[in-house]
């Protein structure tokens, strides 16, 4: 076989496409699955618009077989194979694209048809960026990719295998069922048909080389009496010749490497690394993937054994080979919603994101429009062991074409919504030449935007319909939409809102914002919040007594992230939001305020001793308008409240802050009066007094005593 150099500069371009491209080794095995598929879909088409019959699609497949002995891994198709010309053009030809060149030669047949205004699906989610009920078939190129084939030989950033292969990506099953029909019908030119080109680059094929020495391509073309053999071993260049093969279709023998040091080429000839790199990447390729596999079973009993009483046996087990599918073909997300049901759905989502419960909700979604994609998403039951860690990764599985580009796709998914489990498929996606990364990020976040509404909407439509699955919902990833609204510096306040529950002291249940607002007394113009540790310590706050006196319901925050979020949210619906340690609550009448004014004046001198005789440890001693029964309080004046500083306290940081802390006194109360005869008179025991109460407050706020010794003593010298 007399060896020819490849065209363009083969060294550094082949180089290029075996060392540089792909980030995994594996992924040489989803590129020829890939071509295989795509040879066969050119086989089904041209059968289609040459009306012949010899075809029968349910013939096409995929075999793959792995030899230990010689080390060779081969796969075989059966599609439309390749004559000497195409052989030497298309993998003589780095970056030459044998089925770019076919969408273009069939482009008016191969067109997406679309529409003229196609109106908006809400169900589906499909808005501004996605509309819905559109039949798919293979889309033609568009401004973005239309001199994709030069610019794959000289740039990496050309446009994607998915991007304008668009093929087929069918919305639903009853798509598939319609197009299969019109293609019997004699494929009319203005049916859409049902096929997935995948290819777009032509650098595909030459990933094998990260794993073999030698590739050995074996193809007779559809209708020709001629086989022909092309061999490389790598970037010194291909032979091509004459072989005589019964066969139709394209065989790739590829010669496995030995292992290098801490590279496993072995992994590549073994069964179980082979069936989970189809399930991993091709598990939603069109056409059965096959392969003798290795299997066991209890051997038969015999015939003549004689009875062994009670005596139990261990079974015995034989090894024996079978031809096994190994991928799943059709996938769920492409069927018509109403033919696959919930038990469908839940399993699906348990084998494929390995979860021992079912998920609390699940949405299908079929969008086309602008940019196209179906796709299923999932609310988990339960957070994963590490969701609130920095080991969790969020992200959705992309596809393109039913092909797995990316096992998490983070850009999907806005970070309050990353709970979120579930895929998307869509053959509009710019991808770089490996099909391992997106290129673009338009496509991406035009689906984002989809998602993120359809998120929303579910989650708005289970708090509606089954608020008990909300709640348990709410309990798992309820801070991570708090913190969605922190983070986010108040972006995504008006989309996350409406998802809070927190719980009402008064109703002594969870509620939402709105259904707080909905159930204000009369001449209620706030709604309030107290802070803490648990429900409990919050009912027992001095701070809550008078608000509730009033009648008016309080919300229990008791997550750390909590205040955090609502003083961003501000205000509800026209309502502003108060904590109950605001300075100014607002609850008096104008005479109350006008009474309180004139005693704090006549009891100044008082303040003035015992803020005094605590000096920097409070910004201001005043008297309270917010306690009914309890002798003190504190709370803070400025934007950062004593939650917020004991929160960001104990975050693993040298700085320490501190809010600026008022000690309130209640003049109604005996302790009162009795500061009120130690005021000129007795200045060491209201000193002694005053250090007293400012500890009990700490106490009660759950802040630590700065002197517990001194705390104490001043206990046993009070009983003394």
């Amino acid at each position: 076989m007399r060896k020819k150099p490849f065209k363009t500069e083969s060294k550094r371009i082949l180089n290029l496409m075996i060392n540089s491209i792909y980030t995994h080794k594996e992924i040489f095995l989803r590129e020829l699955i890939s071509n295989a598929s795509d040879a066969m879909d050119k086989l089904y088409f041209k059968a289609l618009t040459e009306g012949s019959g010899e075809v029968n699609r349910g013939d096409f497949e995929i075999l793959i077989e792995a030899n230990r002995d010689t080390r060779t891994l081969t796969i075989r198709d059966n599609g439309i194979g390749m004559t000497r010309e195409e052989l030497e053009n298309n993998l003589g030809t780095i970056a030459k694209s044998g089925t770019m060149d076919f969408r273009q030669e069939n482009k008016d047949s191969l067109e997406r048809k679309k529409p003229a205004g196609a109106e908006e699906d809400e169900e589906d989610g499909a808005e501004d960026d996605a509309s819905a009920g559109v039949d798919f078939v293979l889309s033609g190129d568009d401004d973005d990719v239309a001199d994709a084939g030069d610019a794959a030989a000289t740039e990496v950033d050309a446009g994607a295998a998915g991007a304008d292969a668009a093929a087929g990506a069918d919305a639903a099953a009853d798509a598939d069922a319609a197009t299969a029909d019109a293609a019997d019908a004699d494929a009319d030119a203005d049916e859409p048909l049902d096929i997935d080109i995948i290819g777009q680059f032509g650098v595909g094929f030459y990933s094998a080389f990260m794993v073999s020495k030698r590739i050995t391509v074996i193809s007779k073309a559809y209708g020709s009496d001629e086989a022909w053999r092309w061999q490389s071993e790598g970037a010194d260049g291909y032979g091509v010749e004459a072989f005589e093969w019964d066969g139709m279709g394209t065989t790739i023998i590829l010669e496995i490497k030995e292992n290098q040091g801490e590279e496993d080429y072995d992994q590549y000839l073994e069964q179980y690394k082979i069936q989970e790199i189809v399930r991993k990447y091709s598990d939603y390729i069109r056409y059965p993937i096959k392969m003798e596999v290795t299997k066991s079973r209890p051997k038969a009993a015999a015939a003549d054994a004689g009875d062994d009483g009670d005596e139990r046996k261990t079974p015995e087990y034989e090894s024996y080979q079978e031809i096994d599918t190994l991928n799943s073909m059709v996938p769920l997300w492409r069927r018509n919603k109403s033919e696959v049901d919930d038990e469908q759905y839940e399993r699906f989502y348990m084998e494929k994101f390995y979860d021992y419960e079912k998920p609390l909700a699940h949405t299908h979604i079929s969008a086309e429009g602008t940019i196209s994609y179906n796709g299923i998403l999932y609310i988990p039951s339960h957070a994963p062991y590490n969701y609130y860690s920095k080991e969790y990764e969020k992200g959705l599985q992309l596809y393109a074409n039913g092909v797995l580009i990316m096992d998490k796709c983070a850009d999907l998914l806005p970070d309050c919504f990353s709970f979120v489990k579930g895929l998307v498929d869509s053959p509009d996606l710019s991808l770089n030449i490996s099909r391992e990364m997106l290129q673009q990020d338009r496509q991406v976040k035009a689906i984002a935007r989809s998602l993120d509404r359809r998120v929303k909407s579910e989650l708005m439509k289970l708090q509606k319909d089954d608020r008990e699955k909300y709640e348990s919902f709410f309990k798992d990833f309820g801070m991570q939409i708090k913190f969605g609204i922190y983070n986010s510096f108040g972006a995504d306040k008006e989309k996350l809102q409406d998802l809070l529950l927190y719980h009402s002291l008064k109703e002594d249940k969870m509620v939402t914002l709105a259904e707080y607002k909905e159930n204000m007394q009369e001449g209620q113009e706030a709604i309030y919040y107290a802070c803490g540790g648990s429900v409990s310590r919050i009912r027992q706050l001095p701070q809550t007594e008078l608000v509730l006196d009033k009648g008016f319901d309080i919300l229990a925050l008791t997550d750390d992230v909590d205040e955090f979020a609502i003083k961003i949210i501000a205000e509800y619906d026209g309502k502003p939001i108060k904590s109950t340690s605001d300075k100014d609550l607002d609850l008096e009448s104008s005479e109350e305020k006008e009474a309180s004014r004139e005693q704090a004046e006549a009891h100044k001198d008082l303040f003035a001793s015992m803020k005094e005789a605590l000096g920097d440890k409070v910004k201001e001693v005043r008297l309270s308008k917010r306690l009914k029964s309890h002798p003190v309080c504190l709370t803070s004046d400025g934007p950062l409240s004593l939650e917020m500083e004991k929160v960001l306290n104990s975050m693993p940081t040298e700085q320490e802050v501190k809010a600026e802390r008022v000690l309130e006194i209640n003049s109604g109360h005996a302790v009162f009066e009795a500061l009120s005869r130690l005021a000129g008179s007795d200045t060491e025991k209201l000193s002694s007094y005053t250090m007293l109460l400012y500890n009990q407050a700490l106490l009660i706020e759950g802040l630590p005593i700065e002197d517990p010794v001194a705390f104490a003593n001043a206990i046993c010298e009070l009983m003394d």
